[in-house]
């Protein structure tokens, strides 16, 4: 029954009670109507009204979010009709802004809003509208001091041909889609080649590996954007491998940073071996405490991480059976050596392609996880739920996302335009995740 309807149906019954002549029973149930209905519509009203608080209360929160962003701007005026643009565009045109404060110093935005909820059975004691307000108040990261830790994974699998074309062409000329560094001497055509890496240079096919060093510099450029200044947000670049090597500590220089990029993190630089296990323990000394963002000498923190989650040496893929389980998704618990720090992590899955043409893959990532012993190899316990019959490969973004400080820190990218946009994605996640902080 709709509340319309209950409250006529109410009304109903008063009236009728006051009719009768029934004697005393009917004017003592007349009587103690009027309480009981109060009683009843109170509840209902109050109901509606909490609902339509936590709304507006969500709106509010909503239209700030949307206007920190650009608070180191200054132009007050502008904010605040950004503020009222939004909310008026997600709640009820009845309900209205209150003051709107912009503290471009402290960075932060604080507001109120207000408004009336009609009442139901209330009207009976005369009360015909509840009123609500909520405040509000954020200060976004965006405007914190940040130091960004960029790392790069530098293990074969990365040297992959980033696209179709090129893997078809790499497949056809060489029987290879990967431009490995180490391999055996290649014959094309009557042209000689130390081996496929020196192939794909040579015919210029673009590699994740290069691919991985377009996305760092579009967060490089972000990071300008959003330092214009390069007062606050520092960044620094680590390659991964059999441990970390640290190519560029943090620095606001983000020119330098650029340079150092092409120099030192091109397909050229790639790695025989990948262990996480040993690489984030390294890195945890690099990254060090994270801070409230509040000076300098207190920056909040974030890594950010590309990589395709493989824990692998090529030797344990063609020495036989007793080292191919090795060859596994990483074991998340490896992140907490950063995470424990309170530093966040942001993590990039270029994905790993099922080459099912390769017995290499078949017998490592192609196989299932119970092949690999996760647990007893490497420490690892999978998600409840989910079937150890899972090959390697399809419980890679499990671990991943594991990895990552939170869920919407985590995305996959397969082409090479996703892995290109992926890091800066999760930066610009990273800074709209403002803090509410009242």
């Amino acid at each position: 029954m709709k509340l319309d309807d209950l409250n006529n149906r109410f009304f109903a019954i008063f009236r009728e009670l006051a009719r009768s002549r029934g004697g005393n029973v009917a004017i003592v149930v007349a009587l103690t109507m009027v309480p009981m209905l109060l009683a009843v519509g109170a509840s209902f009203d109050y109901i509606r009204a909490y609902n339509v608080r936590q709304s507006m209360q969500s709106d509010l929160d909503a239209a700030l979010i949307a206007a920190v962003k650009n608070v180191d701007a200054g132009d007050t005026t502008a904010l605040k009709q950004k503020v009222a643009d939004w909310f008026h565009a997600q709640t009820d045109s009845s309900y209205s802004l209150g003051d709107i404060e912009i503290d471009t110093t402290n960075h932060r935005i604080t507001a109120t809003a207000s408004g009336t909820v009609p009442t139901t059975l209330m009207k009976i004691a005369n009360i015909n509208t509840v009123p609500v307000s909520v405040a509000s108040a954020v200060k976004g990261p965006a405007s914190s001091y940040l130091n960004v830790y960029i790392v790069i994974d530098k293990s074969p699998s990365m040297l992959l041909a980033a696209t179709t074309a090129g893997q078809q062409a790499m497949y056809k000329a060489i029987g290879c889609q990967f431009a490995c560094h180490d391999g055996d001497k290649q014959t094309v055509a009557g042209a000689q080649y130390a081996n496929n890496y020196a192939y794909s240079s040579e015919k210029k096919i673009k590699l994740r590996a290069d691919v991985a060093v377009d996305a760092v510099h579009e967060v490089i450029n972000m990071i300008d954007s959003s330092d214009a200044n390069n007062e606050r947000i520092r960044v620094g670049l680590y390659s991964l491998g059999d441990t970390i090597k640290e190519v560029l500590p943090p620095t606001l220089d983000t020119a330098t940073a650029a340079k150092r990029v092409d120099s030192d993190l091109s397909s050229a630089t790639s790695t025989t071996y990948t262990y996480f296990d040993v690489s984030l323990a390294a890195l945890k000394n690099k990254v060090g405490t994270g801070g409230d963002g509040s000076s300098s000498a207190s920056p909040l923190k974030l890594v950010l991480l590309l990589t395709d989650g493989v824990q692998s040496q090529r030797e344990w893929v063609t020495t036989g059976a007793k080292t191919q389980p090795k060859v596994a998704p990483l074991n998340p618990a490896w992140c907490d050596y950063i995470k424990k720090q309170s530093a966040t992590m942001a993590v990039l899955y270029t994905e790993y392609l099922p080459i099912t043409t390769d017995w290499g893959y078949n017998a490592t990532v192609g196989s299932t996880m119970a092949s690999a012993n996760w647990k007893s190899t490497w420490g690892g316990t999978m998600e409840s739920g989910v079937p150890t019959s899972i090959s390697r490969r399809d419980y890679i973004p499990y671990a991943l996302s594991d990895c990552a400080s939170s869920k919407s820190l985590f995305m996959s990218a397969s082409s090479a335009t996703d892995i290109t946009n992926g890091l800066s994605a999760l930066f610009t996640q990273y800074l709209a995740s403002v803090r509410l902080t009242q």
